[in-house]
């Protein structure tokens, strides 16, 4: 807090023996200036504002309360406490200072220790309130630093457990990037619809951008013999495979054990868990059905069949771009949430540049840039 001493104060008054008395009475412990009329009063102040104002009201030219009704309409100087010193000492006089904004009201002839006890109480409240306003900006600026610290700390968490899940699964980094930006066009679009009005925010659509990349984590626990495999599953390979939701959501959840149930890793939990089951129930690993399933999940599910379809794997050529938008349409009401793939053909050219801006390989940009299936 500021020392008093450092404090300026400044006396308005046109009358030179008034002024005379209240530099005496002050000069000892503020810096004290003089205006002796309304008009310089506010060109001195608009230079350099004091920290209290001592007003006479009965001035030539402009008035007391002239100079207080311009005061408090500026922002720079509104702030700034007033006390009026004057000989009026009706009561009407009084009520019309103060709610003009002036903090007190001192009756000549003054007391000077009455006007001392005066100045210092608003001049303590005035730096007690600097001091209060100084913590608060310290703080905000502490919260400031935490939130992106946190944030850093999410998003350094989830693509740490990304990386990992690249180095296990054979779909590309390409796969994964447009992934998470179909799944966030999807959210963005969808977030002024009243049924995910609730869920879909900025916050959230960020969190779900960060956690798509975990989509696939659980591939770590699939053995390399199934995982790698050129050609088409077994039935007994596929109920293997079937298994890395439950690996992912187990490996997630075991991470959210150490930050709580609020943890930010809810959202990538879920996603990895239960972007394979079906609107109609026919999913895995447990058989959601319809709004049963999380919609993190729902929307990962539409973003990774799609991706799956225009891209070129070992086993299949890439899909054009309409043979996928059929098959996603197609699949409305059973393999997908009936809303989303109604967002998802209004945003289908939004896909198409996102596969095309990720691709990774030629005959992917080829099929993409072909109009019809």
């Amino acid at each position: 807090m500021r020392d008093f001493s450092e404090c300026i104060v400044m006396v308005v008054d046109d009358t030179e023996a008034n002024v005379d008395i209240l530099v005496e009475t002050l000069g000892d412990d503020y810096e004290v200036t003089v205006a002796m009329d309304g008009e310089s009063a506010l060109e001195y102040v608009a230079e350099d504002a004091p920290d209290l104002i001592l007003l006479d009201i009965m001035m030539p030219g402009m008035d007391g309360y002239e100079v207080c009704r311009r005061l408090k309409a500026e922002k720079a100087t509104r702030n700034i406490p007033i006390i009026f010193v004057t000989a009026m000492t009706e009561v009407a006089d009084e009520t019309k200072g103060l709610e003009l904004g002036a903090i007190d009201y001192l009756t000549k002839p003054i007391s000077p220790p009455i006007v001392k006890a005066r100045v210092r109480n608003h001049l303590e409240l005035k730096l007690a309130k600097e001091e209060l306003e100084n913590q608060n900006e310290i703080l905000e600026i502490k919260v400031q630093e935490r939130t992106r610290e946190v944030a850093l700390t999410q998003e350094v968490t989830i693509e740490s457990m990304a990386i990992l899940a690249e180095t296990r699964d054979p779909e590309t980094g390409g796969h994964i990037r447009r992934t998470q930006n179909y799944v966030r066009a999807l959210a963005v679009h969808l977030k002024d619809h009243p049924k995910f009005t609730d869920f879909l925010n900025a916050a959230s659509i960020d969190l779900l951008y960060k956690s798509a990349p975990l989509h696939d984590i659980g591939k770590v626990g699939v053995p390399d013999a199934i995982l790698l495999k050129p050609g088409k599953l077994t039935d007994e390979e596929f109920v293997e495979m079937k298994k890395h939701t439950l690996y992912g959501r187990d490996s997630i959840k075991n991470a959210e054990k150490r930050l709580g149930d609020n943890s930010f890793l809810g959202f990538a939990r879920d996603i990895a868990y239960t972007h394979h089951e079906k609107w109609d129930g026919s999913g895995y690993p447990v058989g959601l059905k319809g709004e049963g399933i999380p919609l993190c999940g729902r929307l990962m599910a539409l973003a990774d069949v799609y991706d799956a379809l225009i891209s070129k794997r070992v086993y299949k050529p890439p899909f054009d771009h309409g043979k996928a938008v059929a098959i996603i349409t197609e699949g409305r009401g059973t393999h997908f949430d009936p809303d989303l793939v109604d967002a998802f053909i209004t945003l289908e050219d939004e896909f198409r540049k996102i596969a095309l801006e990720f691709a990774d390989f030629e005959e992917e940009r080829a099929a993409l840039a072909r109009k019809e299936a």
